[in-house]
């Protein structure tokens, strides 16, 4: 799986092939995530740091630009329906 980049890692880094592998997992894990998972997660992690929905939607908006396939842009309201329903 991945050996390219398995390899590619290990010459790069101090990591052993099975220390690549796992940080590779998980990377692929992590954008594995469905849009409406990720929303909800980071809408609970936001909200826990203090930040009330205004900041809360503005930032997960900007942040689904940096996901490794950018979703369509997504208005407020379907921020907020994939949170609250």
């Amino acid at each position: 799986m991945h050996d390219e980049l398995l390899d590619h890692l290990t010459r790069s880094t101090p990591l052993s092939r099975g220390e690549a592998l796992r940080v590779v997992q998980d990377v692929l894990a992590y954008f594995d995530e469905t849009i409406q998972e990720f929303v909800r997660r980071r809408h609970r992690e936001l909200q826990a740091q203090g930040l009330v929905n205004a900041e809360i939607f503005e930032r997960i908006g900007a942040d689904l630009k940096y996901r490794a396939v950018a979703p369509p842009e997504l208005t407020l309201r379907q921020l907020r329906r994939m949170v609250y329903g």
